[in-house]
Order: C-alpha cells, then structure tokens, then sequence
C-alpha cells in the first residue's frame, strides 16, 4: 500500500493499482469512491473504507459497515 498526500490531492494505491483519489475543492474533498463531496476527515475515511475493500473484506465486515455509517449519503 502506498499514501500519497499533498495540499489538494490524495492518492491511494495498492499492490501497484490506484484504488482511490481524492481531490479538494475549497473545503470539500471530491473522492472517486463516494458519490458526494466530503470534508477532509470524511475523505480520509472514504480512502481507509477503499482500502479495507481493496484487501478483500466483504460489505458485512464489521469496519466496512462502521466507517460506511461514518460518511453522508447521496
């Protein structure tokens, strides 16, 4: 796993395939794998919630379902 971070982006990359990004806008964190602007804390939990799926837990593991409630929905 890789973690590239910088002013206004985020890079998440594992086993050599980019997983995620985030970018910011203003105050809000636009991340490829949650469908609505973010604050910086959501988005670094949106990154972590990639990560953990990335490695192959499931939807019922029970960090995925916890960091999910975390973040707003559409």
């Amino acid at each position: 796993m890789a973690i590239e971070i910088n002013e206004d982006h985020v890079s998440l990359t594992v086993d050599g395939r980019e997983v995620a990004t985030a970018n910011r806008t203003g105050d809000r964190w636009t991340v490829t794998t949650w469908p609505v602007p973010l604050s910086y804390n959501q988005a670094i939990t949106a990154l972590t919630l990639a990560e953990r799926l990335a490695y192959g837990y499931g939807h019922d593991d029970p960090f995925v379902a916890s960091w999910r409630e975390e973040l707003p929905r559409a």
